[in-house]
């Protein structure tokens, strides 16, 4: 999901106006002081106590937005509720103005959920894409609030198609993707410390697309803020590649008819996707490679996206012409260190587990999650590492709803593995070795998934 991708193009508005307080999920008389707890930095914040902080009660309200799930999750897909807590809102100093969430118009914004029934641990996340902090909340806050965690996300600082424009130099915009999740855990961890009377216990990272490459980032820089991670496949950024800027002209070229089927699977791409090229075509490739290029490589085309990505869906969908001969080896050097300040090394300083669908159609296996465990391995810490290949899972599940004699859903893996990494960290016990899971032929694979 770079994009509508989670990348992102679909919700780029406001969410709903708050209801009437009579009307609101509110139960003043559970929450005692956790509802004056204040987020230490936060310029701005609101607190509510709810009867319910899971999305069966959110939706609808002003407190989640559901205009920015979608095609996340898969029909079917069972998440608790009934976790009563405190909700805090609010957003952390900044300049730029591309979030209109509650008509802030604010970036930097993010959600700390603490139910009343504490486990003691803390989770914390990003968006996915250019997304904002409430997409994650049906694939990862229900399922995570209703084992005691409290939650905490965060819109990276920027969202929408015209992230880019946010900054002065390039790769500006990703960057502070980094810099606002350590911002959050920092000040996340220190509000539940006031809310509950200590710091959590353990506190896990974790994301997907976007949101996994900020778990790589943060395991791999702030190891001492975590107590380990859960990659759901993670954008890789490498300065020698491969990164999205070395295989993504293909498509654009694909679409132009510059390049062959051939060439896809040169580039990545795996053999069996093709079924899936032609809605990537229309709705993730063109708009992921031009406005990534633009954030790295504003000077290539000056003109396109330019100073927006574009005003209407079709618009900010369209690739940049230019990008089918996009060459990044060629590249000045200068293009290559704005990459270089977002790369990872593989140098994880705590457990992670990884998950990538093996038709992945838009971050290809091939050329990240396969590539990223070796360099996790090149660095000498396989030992922290388990990688789980997901047969039929792409990059979101929504599509097994079109597919789903060909796709699986990757969410119920995704909630066996983070179960196998507490075990791991909190008892010692290792996950299943690394391993392609495979395609089961009958029961609920929307809801269930063994890893081993």
């Amino acid at each position: 999901m770079l994009a509508v991708m989670l990348l992102a193009v679909t919700a780029t508005g406001a969410a709903p106006a708050p209801v009437p307080a009579s009307e609101a999920n509110t139960a003043p008389s559970h929450c005692g002081s956790r509802e004056r707890v204040s987020v230490p930095g936060a310029e701005f914040q609101t607190t509510a106590c709810l009867r319910d902080m899971t999305t069966a009660a959110l939706a609808g309200t002003q407190y989640t937005d559901s205009t920015d799930w979608s095609p996340l999750f898969a029909k079917g897909t069972k998440n608790p509720s009934g976790v009563p807590g405190v909700q805090i809102d609010g957003y952390f100093p900044d300049s730029s103005r591309l979030n209109a969430t509650h008509g802030w118009k604010h970036d930097a914004q993010f959600v700390i959920r603490l139910p009343d029934r504490w486990n003691g641990g803390l989770v914390v996340t990003g968006a996915p894409g250019n997304r904002k902090q409430y997409s994650l909340d049906p694939l990862i806050s229900d399922w995570v609030l209703a084992q005691g965690y409290a939650f905490a996300s965060t819109d990276k600082g920027n969202s929408g198609p015209d992230f880019y424009t946010d900054g002065t130099r390039p790769g500006d915009a990703v960057a502070e993707w980094n810099s606002r999740t350590t911002e959050l855990t920092r000040a996340a961890r220190k509000t539940l410390q006031h809310a509950y009377g200590h710091a959590p216990r353990r506190t896990y990272m974790t994301g997907t697309s976007n949101g996994g490459y900020l778990t790589r980032w943060q395991l791999e820089n702030h190891p001492e803020l975590y107590d380990g991670g859960v990659d759901w496949e993670g954008v890789l950024w490498t300065e020698g590649g491969p990164n999205l800027l070395t295989y993504l002209p293909t498509t654009v070229a694909y679409r132009a008819g510059a390049a062959g089927a051939d060439d896809m699977y040169a580039a990545g791409f795996a053999p069996g996707s093709e079924f899936l090229w032609p809605y990537h075509q229309s709705a993730y490739w063109g708009l992921t490679q031009k406005v990534y290029r633009a954030e790295f490589d504003p000077m290539y085309d000056p003109d396109c996206p330019g100073a927006s990505a574009g005003s209407t869906t079709a618009e900010i969908l369209a690739p940049c012409a230019s990008d089918a001969s996009y060459d990044y080896a060629a590249r000045p050097r200068s293009v290559h260190r704005a990459v270089e300040r977002v790369s990872l090394t593989g140098k994880i300083g705590k457990p992670m587990i990884t998950l990538q669908g093996s038709l992945d159609t838009l971050l290809p296996i091939a050329t990240d999650s396969d590539v990223y465990t070796r360099m996790i391995d090149d660095q000498h810490r396989a030992r922290l590492h388990r990688y789980y290949t997901i047969e039929g899972g792409t990059h979101v599940d929504g599509l097994y709803d079109t597919y789903p004699d060909r796709l699986r859903p990757i969410l119920p893996c995704y909630r066996s593995a983070f179960e196998a990494l507490t075990q791991w960290v909190e008892r010692g016990a290792a996950p299943p070795a690394s391993r392609t899971v495979p395609k089961p032929a009958s029961g609920d694979v929307v809801n269930s998934c063994a890893l081993g």
